[in-house]
This record gives structure tokens, C-alpha cells and sequence, in this order.
């Protein structure tokens, strides 16, 4: 916007604008996985702080492919916007 804004304005900004963070990254076996999603919570100290729902848990290794599963390792702490777009959240 050709402006200066200072950090704490910015961060502020993006934690109440964002809602999930999705991360996909690449395994050593050079497949892509979704690894984890993470709710924004909000800032503590300055800090953008993030929760994490699901995450990809390795298991192992089968035919030079690296195999695993997803397990829940948070809730989610508001589901209102979720709720008012009209999607159920089962796992919140």
C-alpha cells in the first residue's frame, strides 16, 4: 500500500486474517504429504501462535515408500466461522 507498517501491526493483521495454516512438504522419499494442519490462535508476545490439529505421523518404510497415518494432536478452539458457513466440524 506504499506505506510503512510496524511488525506488531503486520502480525496482528495476519493472525486475525488467517484461520488454518496448511502445511505440504516433501519426504525423503521424494513424495509430497500434507504434514499438518495448525488452527492461528491468535498473538502471545509479539508472536503470530499456532495450534496443531492434525499431523502426519511416519510409520515407516514399505517398498522404498514412506507409509504413516494422521493423528489428531489438538482441537479446534473456535469453530464459530466454521459454523457459520455451514460446515459441520466433526473433529473440533
Amino acid at each position: 500500500m506504499g506505506m510503512d507498517l510496524p511488525l506488531p501491526a503486520i502480525r496482528g493483521q495476519l493472525a486475525s486474517a488467517i484461520d488454518l495454516i496448511i502445511h505440504l512438504g516433501r519426504l525423503r522419499d521424494r513424495s509430497r504429504k500434507l504434514l499438518e494442519i495448525c488452527e492461528v490462535t491468535g498473538l502471545r508476545d509479539g508472536h503470530v501462535v499456532t495450534a496443531p490439529i492434525f499431523r502426519f505421523c511416519e510409520k515407516g518404510e514399505k517398498e522404498g515408500k514412506i507409509i504413516g497415518s494422521w493423528e489428531q494432536t489438538g482441537r479446534l478452539s473456535s469453530r464459530d466461522k466454521l459454523a457459520m458457513a455451514g460446515v459441520d466440524c466433526p473433529w473440533g
